[in-house]
């Protein structure tokens, strides 16, 4: 097969999908190297959580937009825990349902439910651009947030249309769990022992770059960063690495920007290297 990857050792800091990410790389002969960036816990205060739940079902929103898969599987685990599963599900049927990018969209086909529409590009200004071309005026709208992120814009853009906006926050970050974790893939990368670093999200980069500060590895990454094929799952994370000064090497084709073409393009572009453990 050309999209084999025997020998190569690849880097990924996914961790909502880690295991499936690291399984198809596995497939392809791929030497997974695993880096989670954070830990994610459910909200500490499922309180408001639940009252988020409990006035989705007594009142279905005219309209749900989901920002992250990650996010909707926190809420049903919770309505599972209160016996409020099936309501929920009911209620949510009746809703418009928009999503940022194609991972809500697979959490909401879990639970059996479809999304009307989803961003052509997984990020906030995406949202509001496919938001802004609706009529949101008095219509109830609930909004599942994530964490570590100023979603002022967002929910501005959605108040000037007219929303009556009902947040939720479901799970929270926990970072400093992985931060030696991090400095450890830093050095791999530094030293030569990465063929390939895999990025699926932006937030990965700006970790990166957060724990190479807090650390005193800036150098080390930036060092690591020239050794190392970066591969970009596409404009959002491309768009973030250019912001520090980092380069994209490979990336899935254009409206492609799933695991399965990123594994390929990688693939492709790898098979003109040897792999580092073979070079030496």
């Amino acid at each position: 097969m050309a999209d084999r990857l025997n020998g190569y050792r690849i880097l990924i800091l996914e961790t909502r999908e880690e295991a499936q990410f690291s399984k198809l790389l596995a497939e392809q002969g791929a030497d997974v190297v695993q880096c989670p960036m954070f830990t994610i816990h459910d909200a500490p205060d499922p309180a408001p959580v639940e009252a988020w739940i409990r006035r989705a079902i007594d009142r279905p929103f005219d309209d749900l937009v989901l920002m992250t898969g990650e996010g909707l599987r926190r809420i049903m685990k919770l309505a599972v825990a209160r016996g409020l599963d099936g309501a929920l599900v009911t209620a949510l049927a009746k809703s418009r349902k928009f999503t940022r990018g194609p991972k809500p969209g697979k959490a909401l086909r879990e639970v059996g439910l479809e999304a009307q529409q989803t961003t052509e590009k997984p990020t906030t200004e995406g949202v509001i651009e496919m938001l802004g071309k609706l009529d949101l005026k008095g219509r109830r709208l609930g909004l599942q947030l994530y964490p570590d992120k100023d979603h002022s814009a967002l929910t501005g853009a959605l108040s000037a249309q007219g929303a009556d906006i009902d947040t939720v926050l479901p799970y929270v970050y926990d970072s400093k769990a992985a931060d030696a974790n991090i400095v450890t893939a830093i050095n791999d990368m530094a030293e030569g022992r990465i063929d390939s670093i895999a990025l699926t999200n932006l937030g990965q980069v700006r970790r990166l770059i957060e724990v190479a500060k807090a650390h005193g590895s800036e150098a080390k990454l930036r060092a690591g960063f020239e050794r190392t094929l970066i591969a970009s799952v596409g404009p959002a994370v491309s768009g973030e690495l250019a912001a520090h000064g980092l380069r994209t090497d490979v990336s899935p084709a254009d409206d492609a920007y799933f695991m399965r073409p990123l594994i390929s393009a990688m693939a492709a572009a790898l098979a003109q290297r040897k792999p580092r453990a073979a070079a030496s």
